[in-house]
């Protein structure tokens, strides 16, 4: 946990966060907005099956895992749309700043779900956690404005 000098970072959502998700009640595709920030150097403690021989960035371990997830988000119905170099906010915190943002489409909550729990894609997030240092993830449902 985070101290008072330390900014708080975020990894995986808590129960609240998955239940206040589905209690969204969202139908049909739901589009993740991505914000990432990279360890400097991959940290595989957690999963040391997965460590390459010599070490790598978190960039790298992020690719590793992009490669590995992209056929089972395909499988399930999901799409990565977009995905590109972050840097400072132009409206926002001064101090932050991210890597990488990604836009990923699925087709449903449902599929989504299904994807998340996939073993197979599980056998992978290890390049994630390696490479992840802090992450921010929002739901996006598409809307029609208004005034059409």
């Amino acid at each position: 946990m985070a101290t008072r000098d330390e900014p708080a970072c975020y990894l995986e959502p808590t129960q609240e966060a998955g239940r206040a998700f589905f209690m969204r009640g969202i139908k049909g595709e739901v589009v993740m907005l991505n914000l990432l920030r990279f360890r400097d150097v991959a940290d595989y403690s957690a999963n040391p099956e997965l460590a390459p021989p010599t070490p790598i960035s978190g960039a790298e371990a992020y690719d590793r895992y992009i490669a590995h997830t992209l056929p089972y988000l395909k499988k399930s119905g999901g799409d990565l749309l977009f995905m590109g170099t972050g840097g400072q906010f132009l409206i926002g915190p001064d101090d932050e700043s991210w890597d990488l943002a990604l836009l990923v489409r699925q087709r449903s909550v449902e599929s989504f779900m299904a994807f998340a729990a996939d073993e197979a894609y599980l056998a992978g997030l290890g390049h994630r956690t390696a490479a992840v240092a802090d992450t921010r993830l929002l739901p996006l449902v598409a809307q029609s404005p208004s005034f059409l």
